[in-house]
């Protein structure tokens, strides 16, 4: 695999970008469809990912076929096929419906710096995975998730907490998602091979 870049995201074949903006080291998997989108420094989603309308933090791994941000249809109206919003694909005396496209987008799907989105799952619109958080393959989130915690299942629950409330508080704080990158790489041997409380001992304060 090629090195990834500060400066330049590593677009994979057959990806489709509208209107999106990456960081530092970032990646695109092969097929991805990603639109009015923001991916943090270090993210990345694997193969066939499909993210709209979503705000991605630092260190977020996104695994293959994850559906980020959902677009919807009108469900108020008699009839929730685009044709609605998206006459002039039908009739050529028609605009697009600005107004619908421009609420879809105001929808947004945050998630934290240093989480894990499995295989195949689903974040809903204007849901927030919040940092340290990790959802398990195949699941549907429809409900933000708090930090540190992981949810599985349709619609997703909580399964148990990735780590304790009191270490999930203190890797907050510490915030290493915003070290330089030269004081990352001071730090990975540390990374590698310290449980969580012993890293925050080593390097709080």
């Amino acid at each position: 695999m090629p090195r990834l870049s500060a400066d330049t995201p590593f677009i994979h074949d057959g990806c489709q970008i509208t209107d999106s903006t990456f960081g530092a080291f970032t990646e695109i998997g092969q097929g991805s469809r990603i639109a009015h989108s923001e991916f943090g420094d270090y993210s990345y989603c694997d193969r066939y990912a499909d993210v709209a309308n979503a705000t991605i933090g630092k260190f977020s791994n996104i695994a293959s076929y994850t559906r980020i941000g959902a677009t919807d249809h009108p469900l108020d109206t008699a009839a929730c096929h685009h044709f609605l919003y998206r006459s002039p694909d039908y009739w050529d005396d028609t605009d697009l419906d600005a107004e619908f496209f421009a609420h879809r987008r105001s929808r947004r799907a945050r998630i934290g710096h240093d989480t894990w989105l499995g295989h195949n799952c689903m974040i809903k619109p204007e849901v927030t995975v919040a940092h340290g958080a990790v959802v398990a393959s195949g699941a549907v989130v429809t409900k933000d998730v708090e930090p540190y915690t992981i949810v599985a299942g349709t619609p997703a629950r909580v399964m148990r907490r990735r780590q304790p409330e009191k270490i999930a508080a203190r890797l907050i704080a510490l915030a290493w998602w915003d070290w330089s990158h030269d004081d990352l790489r001071v730090a990975l041997p540390d990374f590698r091979a310290l449980p969580a409380e012993s890293f925050l001992e080593k390097y709080e304060g």
